[in-house]
């Protein structure tokens, strides 16, 4: 086989066979098929698609490149969960030790940040002590003990990904469905969990922009998990305006916690819940949204937190400190109204120009900065009234507070929105 004749294939539209994708699969992880020509065949892809049996095919290849986890020395179903992206997105913090509380095990690896999107491990490690690296016997060891664990991605996990992602990020293919889904669910599958939620976002701040794409990824997703036996469900969430009140690593920790303390937002909490409703349902434990609320509010998702962070050395003195900046900048409303418009993508790469996030996978993070909102969507809100504090360890400038502004809409009309969109099964 020759590559320029594969990517031929794919640019004419054709259907590649099961053994030309392994091949090229392979190639591209030996180094014998080089970036240039890879880069070209994902090009194709992103124009002419491929069949549901290609993405099938692609998915297990690119899980055979890598380690893959061997769970079932842990007792029970174990659960997984990941996000397509979002800002603000602190949903596994309290997701992961809120499930892990009812006795469902939680067996998660996650990600970092990059460009206007957060990282749940760039969270963690803002706790002082927070080890996110674990051998795969540590990871399964403290599942048995304790029922959760939140490490980052092994390197050895599904090898083709990480050359193919980093090839898409720089030739403007990361945004097509099938190296989406195989992306996502390879890495999901070679974690090794029983049952899988995946939160499909969608909206300004997402990468899905309608939510015809969003429907199309999860079901795509979904069926890929179906296929090799694990249980999977989507959610198709929202994701026009950041999620939650807090963007920045610390700012997001802190909010968690008043989240696992039942003192969050009604709106998140409701979220989180509803999201850990489906995650129990797919190990076998039926509750109700209020019961799965108790949980907060009796401080049983809290210690189990606290358990998780313990385990992999972080600070339980650091872990509830306050943040820790130069200057706390207060946003006034420029009118009197109703918050229309929190563009979920400017207020991400807002954070990330004071330092809450990277710009390239190189650029170091500033843990304390960001954004916590004190109005919503829906809120009302009158001149001069508080809508969010910055906080910084940058200068201060007229220009900070203006560019803020110019991102909040208020108007006169209530707008309503709804975390979950549709349940894809």
């Amino acid at each position: 086989m020759r590559a320029v004749d594969l990517i031929q294939k794919k640019r004419d539209g054709q259907e590649l066979t099961s053994s030309e994708i392994e091949w090229l699969v392979e190639g591209y992880v030996s180094g014998t098929v080089p970036d240039y020509q890879m880069s070209a065949f994902a090009m194709a892809v992103y124009f002419k698609g491929m069949t549901t049996r290609e993405i099938s095919d692609l998915t297990m290849k690119m899980v055979k490149t890598g380690q893959e986890f061997d769970l079932s020395a842990i007792d029970g179903v174990k659960v997984d969960k990941h996000s397509t992206g979002g800002v603000g997105d602190k949903v596994t913090l309290i997701l992961a030790p809120l499930v892990a509380s009812f006795g469902v095990p939680v067996a998660k690896m996650s990600g970092r940040g990059l460009g206007h999107t957060g990282g749940t491990i760039d969270k963690l490690e803002s706790i002082k002590g927070y080890q996110v690296e674990r051998s795969q016997e540590a990871f399964i060891n403290q599942v048995q003990d304790i029922g959760v664990s939140v490490i980052g991605q092994s390197d050895q996990l599904v090898k083709a990904d990480k050359l193919l992602y980093a090839l898409r990020d720089v030739t403007a293919t990361v945004d097509t469905i099938p190296l989406i889904a195989s992306s996502v669910m390879s890495k999901k599958i070679a974690a090794g969990a029983d049952a899988i939620l995946l939160d499909v976002t969608v909206g300004e701040g997402a990468f899905m922009k309608t939510v015809d794409e969003a429907r199309e990824l999860a079901q795509t997703m979904v069926d890929l998990g179906k296929a090799v036996g694990r249980k999977t469900v989507a959610v198709i969430t929202d994701m026009s305006q950041p999620l939650g009140r807090a963007i920045g690593n610390r700012l997001e920790i802190l909010e968690a916690l008043e989240i696992l303390q039942g003192q969050g937002r009604q709106d998140i909490t409701h979220f989180i819940c509803e999201l850990a409703q489906i995650m129990l349902g797919l190990a076998n434990v039926n509750k109700t949204v209020e019961e799965v609320r108790q949980h907060l509010e009796n401080g049983q998702a809290l210690a189990k937190f606290e358990d998780m962070v313990q385990a992999q050395g972080g600070d339980l003195k650091d872990l509830y400190r306050p943040v820790n900046v130069d200057h706390v900048v207060e946003i006034p409303a420029q009118e009197t109204g109703i918050i229309s418009a929190l563009p979920a993508m400017e207020f991400g790469l807002y954070a990330m120009r004071l330092g809450a996030g990277r710009a390239v996978k190189s650029d170091d993070l500033d843990y304390e900065t960001g954004i916590v909102f004190e109005k919503k969507i829906g809120d009302s809100v009158q001149k001069g009234e508080i809508v969010a504090k910055v906080y910084t360890n940058g200068k201060i400038s007229p220009q900070l507070v203006t560019d803020f502004q110019k991102y909040v809409k208020i108007n006169d009309r209530v707008k309503s929105l709804r975390e979950i969109i549709e349940i894809i099964s």
